[in-house]
């Protein structure tokens, strides 16, 4: 009887004490897709690359990151898509159908769709052309169109959406209010999605909520902010991640106190989206080893926009 009473103390104690089972992920490794070197004056350093800026806004929210290096095979970036928490696609100037970054893009895409559908949360930013490219893979097809907004810092108008939607819903009330007052998102681009282009495509207009739109140098409307209805895909047509970590006078990055919270706030909320996959690495030394921390950046401020890029 005293074994028995000694057994039922040792597994009361022992279930007290237990860890609750994680239902947030507070290590949460968020990947880049690294994209084509398309600059000529880049291209001595390396094939592929990051600009470090992208990095340094998703670890200034408190995630690491991993570069997805290209052509690798489905099953390499299936075992990828298992480890990581997110993924973030960078803006640049590549094919949105036939180069590498969105073929790759593609398959994470499709890994995406089917683990959500089955409860296994899996976020996807866009920003730029990473925002075209996810227009691309949920229209089947490519509805872009000139949408001139090159080096101009713009006010979002925001739409009905925005004020119920996910990305902004922890934004304080006079951010929010000033993002739509004040010039605090930064545009580099040739094209984009228009309104009305959006609207015709019923694949586009059933799987994502337009959140702002903006007007183009030409009167052109295009989208700039969207969230997926469904699943958890963010898009914005604007960059972010300059706000607080570009600095070339000669683009219109936008600096305020404002633009730097806008920032901080966006870049929060994904990677809380990321706390929210439980994915992760087989062992700690395959996680080590897939870190960005074993690159090094390389300052390339004195021939192009940005300050230090990451190549591969």
């Amino acid at each position: 009887m005293m074994l028995f009473h000694a057994a039922c103390w040792f597994l009361l104690l022992s279930l007290s004490t237990a860890r609750p089972v994680a239902s947030t992920n507070d290590r949460p490794i968020i990947g880049i897709l690294t994209q084509e070197v398309a600059d000529d004056d880049m291209k001595p350093f390396g094939k592929t690359y990051i600009p470090a800026s992208y990095v340094k806004y998703l670890e200034s929210a408190g995630s690491r990151v991993m570069p997805v290096t290209l052509n690798q095979t489905e099953a390499e970036y299936k075992n990828i898509f298992k480890a990581i928490n997110g993924l973030l696609l960078i803006g640049g100037s590549v094919d949105l159908e036939t180069s590498a970054f969105a073929q790759t893009a593609k398959i994470f895409y499709r890994f995406a769709l089917k683990a959500n559908d089955i409860g296994d949360y899996f976020p996807i930013w866009g920003t730029c052309l990473g925002l075209q490219l996810l227009t691309v893979l949920v229209a089947e097809e490519n509805v872009l169109s000139r949408t001139p907004a090159e080096n101009i810092a713009l006010a979002l108008n925001l739409s009905t959406e925005a004020h119920s939607s996910r990305m902004f819903e922890k934004f304080p009330p006079d951010i929010l209010a000033s993002l739509s007052q004040e010039p605090l998102t930064g545009n580099f681009h040739h094209y984009g999605v228009t309104k009305e282009d959006f609207r015709n495509n019923v694949k586009l207009r059933e799987f994502f909520s337009v959140l702002s739109t903006n007007t183009a140098i030409d009167g052109s409307v295009f989208v700039s902010t969207m969230e997926g209805k469904k699943y958890p895909f963010y898009g914005v047509q604007w960059h972010p991640e300059v706000n607080r970590f570009q600095w070339n006078p000669g683009y219109q990055f936008p600096h305020s106190e404002n633009a730097v919270r806008v920032s901080s706030l966006l870049a929060e909320f994904f990677v809380g989206e990321g706390k929210k996959s439980l994915h992760h690495f087989s062992s700690p030394n395959e996680e080590s080893k897939a870190l960005i921390y074993n690159f090094n950046p390389v300052y390339v401020g004195n021939i192009t926009a940005y300050e230090q890029v990451y190549f591969f």
